[in-house]
């Protein structure tokens, strides 16, 4: 049984040995026989013990920020490709509505034409975005007038709102993150400077938020945030972060049986009855907060005479999720318009109505449909299906939180979760698969992040799931930026293609090593194929979707032994397990 909780504010403590016996990088080999084991080390070497880290952290940030500019050089999603464009347009008419129509008529406006389908806190941020956009130029976001605007100043402007809400939410977040789970893990301050390059180098984040185009690091970032606030003991910062992730981006929720667990775990061993309560009201709190912009924007809406929904005239249908409730309801009364708001931001966050994908992606549905075709079924079947698959994969690693509620299991049973939402889950898109690479690419700052086996595991799944994602960078043109981010990220930490030192280290099972190497080679190898063939090949007439059937169906098989994989590890560490089944584990260091 977890004791209770430790006080946030810990003194500084001296570094330990790393947990389950394998030493943290720095601290294996004497200094003075030390050498560097990968590139990304070697580059930060001379940094080693001379260097405080608040004097490498600067330079730590302009590498990452540049990085990411040089990659928004290229072009984005929808460039020049009407006649809806792409991501980008979606971001930047959102701004465009948000800055020009009523509240009430947000969620409503023009749904054919990338209509809002996020939470309240994304159109909050299009709002401030396009507000400060439209000082330097109004043109940017005029309505109607600038659909499929593409001028260099408004790249430069919407590249620049990216960077900037990462470097104000999610950089910050990982940079505690890491010294804190660093910390934790016994884990030296230079060691833990080379992980938190390497997360902030993660080649997924940056193809599609510079790239491509999108904000998911800002839900990140509270994700990221939550999790930090746990290892400190902060747990109604804890709460309030997540609903911010929530509130943001609705793929959240891949996390957030995890953070329930935890919390949970934490108010039940021992029993602690005010936080329970105290974590319940702030998070009912904070759901209330992020509502209030909406809800009173409807009621002054309402006020002046404002009609939500002005394309309609005379006969008004239910909406969707409402058909049932509405006719219980008294439409004249004042809390109808509130009611018919939150309903329908619900239906543009949940779209069900999509069916079990609409793409191909590299999840479990688009893999089984190669073999059957799934779209003959009923919906509320696929549903059900999705749903029992879902809850089969993500209650195991959720238990094992629930029961043991140590910090340092965060990392790995959010990753778990993760990937059996990516799996088994209803409407999974392909840039779903950042949900689980950013806790899994968190474990780099644990006491054996930086040691072959987990490096070797992480660099896999980043590295597959770059990969998976090309067929979408490919339809744009980002076929270079691909190819730079994801083979230099593999030769900073030293992976295939690019170098095998991941792999075959002293101390471990010696058949654990060379399956691990068969494995990864086996599929590092067929993706190499892979590109050679879809390259050169024409697939067949009558299969013309062949190299992107081939690379959801290895995609699917490479990502659920990562779920296997980090399962395994999340019961391991517990220490759930019998002595006699892995090495013996100093569980005070389990905290």
């Amino acid at each position: 049984m977890a004791g209770p909780s430790p006080s946030p504010h810990k003194p500084r403590r001296k570094a330990k040995r790393a947990v389950n016996g394998e030493s943290s990088l720095s601290t294996r080999r004497q200094p003075s026989a030390q050498t560097p084991s990968f590139p990304l080390e070697a580059f930060l070497w001379s940094a080693r013990g001379s260097v405080s880290q608040w004097e490498l952290l600067p330079l730590i940030l302009m590498i990452a920020g540049l990085f990411r500019w040089a990659a928004g050089l290229w072009g984005y999603s929808g460039f020049e490709k009407p006649p809806l464009f792409g991501d980008y347009e979606a971001q930047r008419h959102w701004m465009e509505i948000t800055t020009n129509l009523p509240v009430s008529q947000w969620y409503f406006h023009d749904l054919q034409w990338w209509g809002l389908d996020y939470p309240p806190l994304t159109a909050y941020h299009s709002w401030l975005c396009g507000k400060i956009g439209s000082l330097v130029d109004p043109s940017w976001f005029a309505l109607y007038a600038s659909r499929g605007l593409h001028s260099p100043a408004l790249k430069i402007f919407m590249r620049a709102t990216v960077v900037v809400s990462e470097y104000l939410i999610y950089v910050p977040a990982v940079v505690v993150f890491v010294r804190r789970f660093s910390r934790l893990s016994g884990v030296p301050t230079w060691t833990a400077s080379v992980a938190l390059v390497a997360i902030l180098m993660q080649p997924a984040t940056i193809l599609i938020d510079h790239v491509h185009f999108q904000y998911n690091t800002v839900m990140l970032g509270f994700v990221v945030a939550s999790i930090s606030s746990m290892l400190a003991g902060r747990y109604l910062w804890s709460a309030v972060f997540f609903v911010g992730a929530l509130g943001f981006k609705q793929m959240a929720l891949y996390y957030a049986f995890s953070v329930f667990a935890y919390l949970l775990g934490r108010c039940a061993f021992p029993v602690n009855i005010p936080r329970l309560v105290a974590v319940g009201a702030v998070t009912t709190v904070s759901f209330a907060i992020l509502l209030l912009p909406l809800i009173v924007g409807t009621l002054n809406d309402v006020r002046r005479g404002i009609d939500a929904r002005p394309d309609l005239k005379g006969h008004r249908p239910p909406l969707p999720l409402f058909a049932d409730l509405a006719g219980n309801l008294d439409t004249g009364a004042f809390y109808y318009p509130v009611v018919e708001q939150l309903v329908q931001m619900l239906h543009r966050v949940f779209p069900f109505a999509r069916g079990l994908f609409e793409d191909k992606v590299a999840n479990f549905w688009c893999a089984l449909n190669v073999m059957v075709k799934l779209r003959k079924y009923p919906s509320d079947l696929l549903q059900r299906g999705a749903l029992f698959a879902t809850f089969a994969s993500i209650v195991p690693p959720n238990l094992i939180l629930f029961f043991r509620p140590r910090k340092l299991l965060l990392p790995l049973a959010f990753t778990t979760t993760a990937w059996g939402f990516f799996l088994f889950s209803y409407q999974v898109h392909e840039k779903s698969v950042l949900l689980p690479l950013m806790p899994m690419t968190l474990l780099l700052a644990g006491g054996q992040g930086l040691g072959k086996n987990t490096r070797a595991w992480v660099g896999f799944a980043n590295i597959l799931g770059c990969w998976t994602m090309f067929p979408l960078l490919q339809r744009v043109d980002l076929k270079v930026p691909y190819m730079v981010l994801t083979l230099l990220w593999a030769y900073l930490l030293g992976l295939p293609p690019t170098s095998l030192s991941a792999y075959f280290q002293e101390g471990s099972s010696l058949w654990g090593q060379w399956a691990t190497a068969f494995i990864h080679g086996s599929f590092y190898l067929a993706m190499a194929l892979w590109h050679v063939f879809e390259a050169a090949v024409t697939p067949p007439p009558d299969k013309p979707d062949l190299w992107v059937v081939i690379n959801v169906g290895l995609g699917a098989g490479g990502f659920f032994l990562c779920y296997l994989w980090c399962l395994g590890s999340l019961v391991l560490e517990s220490g759930i397990l019998p002595k006699s089944w892995g090495s013996k584990r100093d569980k005070t260091k389990m905290q």
